[in-house]
């Protein structure tokens, strides 16, 4: 599965928060002023052919909805973002993050006791 232009992903959105949805239900989900009708028509036309989205007819209308969860796009995405800028290394992509001066000790004690939570439970799999 190939990865999401930004207008695509913004319609994913809308349709990952509808779940099930007709086109008019996703244009109304656009903030004013909304994008032309057409324009999300080919956006979604094209997220149909990429195999994102697909639909159910009824008569000459289409019941969209997303063949892949916005978790699992997420961490396609992420790990696309690993294997470009961190030569498929996610302790260097970790290494990033905790030189990144934006976050403050909360944050990064949170972080700390997800990985040691994951730790613990990896050991425990092990014994």
């Amino acid at each position: 599965m190939s990865e999401l232009t930004k207008a695509e992903e913004q319609v994913m959105h809308y349709a990952w928060k509808l779940k099930k949805a007709f086109l008019k239900d996703i244009v109304e989900q656009f903030p004013e002023p909304r994008p032309a009708y057409t324009t999300i028509s080919t956006v979604v036309r094209v997220l149909v052919r990429k195999g994102f989205l697909k639909y159910d007819t009824f008569g000459k209308i289409r019941h969209y909805f997303p063949t892949i969860s916005k978790e699992q796009y997420f961490k396609k995405h992420m790990n696309s973002v690993i294997t470009n800028f961190f030569s498929g290394s996610k302790s260097k992509f970790a290494h990033f993050f905790t030189e990144d001066e934006d976050l403050n000790l909360t944050e990064l004690e949170e972080i700390k006791q997800l990985i040691d939570h994951k730790i613990e439970k990896l050991k425990g799999n092990n014994d």
